[in-house]
């Protein structure tokens, strides 16, 4: 296939990308509006959001949980390297 075909495939499916990436854009806002007066809005599962913040609450007990081991580690090797250096 010619060089310049290719490129022009290459742009056309770029084009044709952003403009449906537009067009959703626009189009989200009047999609809901639409859903809402149908009555066919779905809240959203607050099972889910608060099984994230519960994820996410134990990843930062198990970060600080080890931050502390390893400034606990650390004062200990110092301390021994103290200790072998003042020997």
């Amino acid at each position: 296939m010619n060089k310049h075909f290719e490129d022009t495939t290459y742009y056309l499916k770029r084009a044709g990308e952003t403009a449906k990436a537009g067009l959703a854009e626009e189009l989200g806002a009047v999609e809901r509006r639409l859903r809402e007066l149908a009555g066919r809005e779905q809240p959203p599962d607050p099972g889910r959001i608060e099984e994230l913040r519960a994820d996410l609450l134990e990843l930062q007990q198990r970060a600080e949980g080890e931050g502390r081991e390893a400034i606990a580690t650390a004062r200990e090797r110092l301390g021994e390297y103290r200790v072998r250096r003042e020997a």
